[in-house]
């Protein structure tokens, strides 16, 4: 959520859309049925406060994580990768879920939950972590920010929304019979990514404050295009300097209609948030780190912060802290290669032909002009410059285990 999509499980998102927009073959239903059950089934799908402008917009939507989200517009998904990264695009992200911790007891009540040494951070600023259980496992990734509102704000993922909500209560019911004082408030506000490397040119026009104050995981309160009481974050989830800016929901078209007005600005949808992740080596929570996966094998140790772990005092400590020395079995790693695309799920192969992991992300960088991947395989294997072979169509083809990033991060560090 790096969220960030730091959103949804499972599944590639430009798999899951070339699946939704192709239909049904000639087996399958007719049109009449087909329009039938569409209809039905996105009005089962929640909407963001931007559905309607997204549609105007000529928004392909699908669905994902439960709700109806533009995959696309009327670029091609490699032009709006592209303009991302040397302009800045748009991103509607107001499916994940926001999250503000009240109380006296707040940063006592987030360590409960998550990896990250929540008491250290410095008033407005973030720190990526991890929720995890009590098997070491991710049960998703997050972003916790100490304001100095005298609350943190916690932005998570869409698709583990319930899952997080219920968690998240039930510590605080925990908490509360234990006399601690803390609250939760669930927002409801929209959530808008504006990422690349004119962000801070476009925006700089709405604010009055200095943007260049405001350096990477830091946030503030601030009047964005005479739009009141957003909270503005320089994160993102694209390996872009940018910002997440939460809007009261009533304003949030009004304010992407003023970001628009800039020639810089194109909106972007899913397809290009899941391959511009992956260039810069970002997790998607389902793909690449689940429940049966610890931070040390997704080589997210950096996460857990050096008083944690010597306090162990987080859920699964006693599996995750005796890893980070001991190493593991397998390890999540980047690996590149040419020729045919490469998916989740493909086999990893030694040189030898042994299968030694699987491919978690997978997809051709329009940077690069290469196949770009991640996955996990056998920790003997997992050093960069490795050669291997990955299975595509039953064939074996030549890869390398390759660091991450594949594409240098342009984050704001001041």
């Amino acid at each position: 959520m790096w969220a960030r999509m730091t959103v949804g499980t499972g599944g590639s998102v430009l798999r899951a859309s070339r699946v939704g927009l192709r239909g049904c073959g000639p087996a399958g239903p007719g049109r009449r049925q087909q329009q039938r059950q569409a209809s039905g089934s996105e009005a089962a799908l929640k909407k963001t406060p931007l559905f309607d402008f997204h549609r105007q917009q000529g928004g392909k939507m699908v669905e994902f994580a439960g709700w109806s989200m533009p995959v696309q517009y009327k670029d091609s998904h490699i032009s709006s990768h592209m303009h991302t990264r040397q302009h800045c695009s748009i991103f509607d992200v107001s499916h994940m879920l926001q999250t503000k911790v009240h109380g006296r007891d707040r940063v006592k009540f987030m360590e409960s939950l998550v990896v990250a040494d929540v008491a250290e951070l410095k008033d407005n600023q973030g720190s990526l972590s991890l929720f995890t259980n009590d098997q070491g496992g991710i049960m998703d990734d997050l972003i916790v920010t100490k304001t100095d509102q005298g609350y943190l704000y916690v932005v998570s993922n869409a698709g583990c929304a319930d899952k997080d909500s219920a968690h998240m209560k039930a510590r605080l019911a925990e908490f509360k019979a234990a006399g601690f004082d803390v609250d939760l408030e669930f927002l409801d506000e929209a959530l808008i990514a504006l990422q690349g490397p004119s962000m801070s040119q476009v925006l700089q026009e709405g604010l009055k404050d200095d943007l260049s104050k405001l350096t990477f995981m830091t946030s503030t309160l601030a009047t964005v295009f005479g739009v009141p009481n957003c909270r503005v974050t320089r994160c993102g989830y694209t390996g872009e300097d940018g910002v997440e800016i939460s809007v009261p929901k009533g304003r949030v078209v009004e304010l992407t209609e003023k970001l628009l007005t800039n020639g810089e600005v194109k909106l972007a949808g899913l397809g290009a948030r899941d391959s511009l992740r992956l260039e810069a080596g970002l997790c998607l929570y389902g793909n690449d780190i689940d429940e049966t996966t610890t931070p040390v094998e997704a080589t997210l140790v950096w996460t857990i912060g050096k008083r944690r772990r010597k306090t162990k005092d987080f859920p699964g400590a006693n599996i995750i802290v005796p890893q980070i020395k001991a190493k593991t079995d397998r390890k999540r790693v980047g690996l590149m290669s040419s020729g045919p695309p490469v998916r989740q799920h493909t086999p990893i192969l030694s040189p030898d032909g042994t299968l030694i992991g699987e491919v978690t992300s997978g997809c051709p960088s329009p940077c690069l002009k290469k196949n770009v991947a991640m996955g996990y395989v056998d920790a003997a294997f997992a050093k960069n410059g490795t050669d291997i072979q990955v299975e595509v169509r039953k064939k074996a083809v030549p890869a390398t285990i390759t660091k991450m990033p594949f594409v240098p991060t342009n984050y704001y560090s001041g």
